[in-house]
């Protein structure tokens, strides 16, 4: 093995799209049924199961083509909006535009910061791999928000079957990297990416994330339930406001502890 490489998580470390899910159906909803009433806390309780990341140990093999991945998360999102008592078929006429609307460029964003961290480490000599768990379209928004240039590959669970903390995707990210000698994890959530790539071997650096937030560690506990979860300490080799900030603290080699 050589070589040098970063990990990055997408959403929530280097982009966002503003509701995610939720926010996304209730624009959907502004769009095909104006008055309708409903906000963003009404849908969330609805959104806590259903999608493949919630049975992050199971493999889904027969979600990899983007067609039936969509089709698996539309189920979900049909019994969300029937939950909050919209009818079938009128939720079902109203998903059919799911898909183009949350994918529409113009709702996301790259963080300030995210270009110039990518920059930084690939300037460095390092490889930039992302690693996500996300729509299979996920390569196409990375180009869009103009993060590509300094991306050497990216690795969403929607076409490879595995999602974080599933060791078989960091495995995955690790060969896209080019098997280096040296590699880094950085992103936003504790279990996800902190510890899931710990598991593997892989030290993490937690960014843009209130690891003191008691309600944002109850939402964690509850998504990625499992025996070990609060384990992710262990496997967090810093903390760093930005992406940015830790791209500095792993080029320059000034990870606290390392």
């Amino acid at each position: 093995m050589s070589g040098r490489a970063v990990l990055w998580d997408f959403d929530g470390t280097l982009g966002t799209r503003p509701g995610h899910w939720s926010g996304c159906l209730v624009e959907l909803l502004d769009i095909r049924q104006p008055g309708h009433g409903l906000t963003p806390d009404d849908l969330m309780p609805f959104l806590r199961s259903g999608f493949p990341w919630h049975e992050h140990d199971r493999p889904h093999p027969e979600l990899s083509e983007p067609d039936a991945w969509w089709r698996y998360v539309g189920q979900t999102l049909l019994s969300v909006l029937t939950s909050a008592k919209i009818s079938a078929d009128q939720a079902a006429a109203d998903l059919a535009h799911f898909r183009d609307l949350y994918l529409d460029i113009t709702r996301w964003s790259a963080f300030p910061d995210s270009a110039a961290a990518l920059a930084q480490t690939a300037a460095a000599g390092w490889r930039n791999v992302i690693v996500s768990n996300h729509a299979p379209e996920l390569t196409d928004l990375v180009r869009g928000l103009g993060l590509d240039a300094h991306v050497d590959a990216v690795i969403t669970s929607a076409r490879c079957g595995y999602e974080k903390p599933h060791p078989a995707i960091f495995d995955l990210a690790r060969r896209a990297a080019g098997d280096p000698e040296t590699l880094w994890m950085v992103g936003d959530n504790p279990v996800a990416d902190i510890a899931g790539a710990g598991k593997a071997g892989i030290p993490g650096i937690l960014v843009r994330t209130a690891i003191d937030n008691p309600v944002f560690l109850a939402m964690i506990e509850r998504n990625f339930a499992h025996g070990d979860w609060r384990d992710w300490r262990a496997y967090c080799a810093a903390t760093a406001p930005t992406a940015q900030d830790a791209a500095r603290l792993i080029v320059s080699g000034t990870v606290p502890g390392r």
